[in-house]
């Protein structure tokens, strides 16, 4: 399995992105049975979790996104996306998508995301 985030990049506060993360080399049935969420990690800080979507479907976020942020996915295109709204600086960070596939571990590369004015 392999995972591809794209959707990264600069916007000033306030603004939105939308993150996605393409799967590849993953059955349908295994990829729609998965868990997966988005992490991100700013510098000098821990990674941490921003939000999960459960293979039943059940969304969980970060108290610092929810309200801001909405996790989804697509299963006929294997895809995994967040999109993030009233972005303020806090939320600057490398974005990582990881999907458990029957208790392995999967992380795409990270994604840049930079708020400033």
């Amino acid at each position: 399995v392999q995972l591809q985030a794209s959707g990264g990049g600069s916007v000033q506060p306030g603004g939105s992105l939308r993150l996605s993360c393409k799967a590849s080399r993953i059955i349908l049935s295994s990829f729609s049975s998965a868990s997966m969420e988005w992490y991100r990690q700013a510098p000098g800080k821990e990674r941490e979790l921003v939000a999960a979507l459960s293979s039943s479907g059940n969304k969980n976020y970060a108290d610092s996104v929810k309200g801001r942020f909405a996790i989804s996915k697509d299963n006929a295109k294997r895809t995994l996306a967040l999109q993030m709204n009233s972005l303020t600086p806090e939320d600057a960070a490398v974005y990582y998508c990881h999907i458990d596939v029957w208790g392995t571990h999967y992380w795409g590369q990270g994604t840049q995301v930079t708020v400033s004015s």
